[in-house]
């Protein structure tokens, strides 16, 4: 079942330039991956330091494995030095869920 991940991030003052460059090797990085479908990054109307990132995976597992792998982990370490904060994950699946 296809799944989009939100991720939220509120960027330090004066970073934007930084945080593009990183942003942009995320995505190449997950183009790369098993699963992926699509990605899109979206800023803030009245705040640029807040960025929307929303992916599209064909299995939350395909997803997991991304998030959990090396090169990631090593990104991730380069987004918390100008991250106010931490990022944020939000995991919807497309479509409604009937039970």
């Amino acid at each position: 079942m296809a799944v989009k991940i939100l991720i939220k991030r509120q960027f330090k003052p004066g970073h934007l330039r930084e945080a593009s460059v990183l942003l942009n090797k995320i995505r190449y990085g997950a183009m790369g991956q098993g699963g992926y479908i699509s990605s899109e990054t979206l800023t803030h109307f009245e705040d640029p330091d807040r960025i929307l990132v929303v992916s599209m995976w064909q299995e939350l597992d395909n997803w997991k494995k991304w998030r959990n792998s090396e090169e990631r982990r090593a990104l991730d370490v380069d987004f918390e030095k100008i991250l106010e904060g931490a990022a944020e994950y939000e995991i919807f699946t497309v479509g409604m869920q009937h039970s």
